[in-house]
């Protein structure tokens, strides 16, 4: 783990074969797995037996160009869902996102100051070049909890500039329209599962999920197993605990080889482009 004291999050993500996803029987196969993988390296894992399954849609905005995408630049939707039913406030998320922690640090997120938000600066941590290897990279991420889904924001881009004004300094023509990337029936399902809690030492305990992405019910596109936990001033400086969160999740990487996707991220597979 680098050395930043302005990180705030740590976030491992291993991308999962979509194939039979949406089958109960598959996800508990691999909750299972995963289980007797902790107990044999001596991680202690409260797994959670009956936790509800959380709905979503989520889509992306940006240029017809891809302008956002070129300027390292994520703006995300999440609408929640009750079953069928939308609800009427949803999540914003504009976040800065490269392999340079520089980079992401310079650029800033804060929305207006009428807004609350939570502000993250994340280290993403991915599978390297091969199984059971690992590389990072870094979000700088400004996230709006309770946005009107009726006022969002036009579909321009200085209208989006009203909510975020960091995106100012950015070389795009003000002017420019945005859209959904892939258009507008790229919305995604999401089914997000929580599975249970990992330790990797004091202070620094994981959540540990399974989110399944769709085009829609029983078409699963991907899915991806994550655990992240949060770094603040008590638990920054236990080394042993991160570097023991690094070897796990290289290891856990040997033990699912065969559930692996190959492919860095969700969103780069929505805009088909690596990160």
């Amino acid at each position: 783990m680098k050395s930043h004291n302005g990180i705030t999050n740590r976030e491992f993500k291993l991308l999962i074969k979509p194939r039979g996803l949406d089958r109960r029987s598959k996800i508990t196969a691999l909750s299972d797995q995963i289980l007797i993988f902790c107990k044999k390296n001596k991680v202690e894992f409260f797994h959670l037996d009956n936790a509800t399954t959380g709905l979503r849609n989520i889509y992306f905005y940006d240029t017809p160009g891809e302008d956002f995408r070129r300027s390292n630049i994520i703006l995300r939707v999440r609408e929640s869902r009750q079953n069928v039913w939308v609800d009427d406030w949803c999540e914003v998320t504009l976040k800065c996102r490269t392999h340079d922690l520089s980079e992401a640090s310079k650029f800033n997120p804060t929305p207006k100051k009428s807004m609350k938000s939570r502000l993250r600066l994340k280290e993403e941590i991915l599978r390297g070049d091969t199984v059971g290897t690992q590389r990072s990279i870094y979000s700088n991420n400004a996230i709006l909890d309770a946005v009107p889904l009726d006022n969002i924001f036009d579909r321009t881009l200085s209208s989006v500039i009203k909510f975020f004004p960091g995106l100012a300094s950015l070389s795009i023509d003000k002017k420019s329209p945005l859209r959904i990337v892939g258009g507008s029936t790229n919305k995604i399902l999401e089914a997000c599962l929580p599975i249970g809690n990992l330790v990797f030492g004091d202070g620094v305990q994981a959540h540990c999920d399974i989110a399944i992405w769709m085009k829609s019910v029983g078409d699963p596109i991907v899915g991806e197993l994550a655990f992240s936990y949060r770094i603040n001033d008590e638990n920054r400086a236990q080394a042993k605990a991160h570097k023991r969160a690094d070897k796990f999740f290289q290891k856990l990487q040997l033990e699912l080889a065969d559930w692996l996707e190959i492919g860095s991220t969700k969103t780069a597979l929505i805009y088909g482009k690596p990160e």
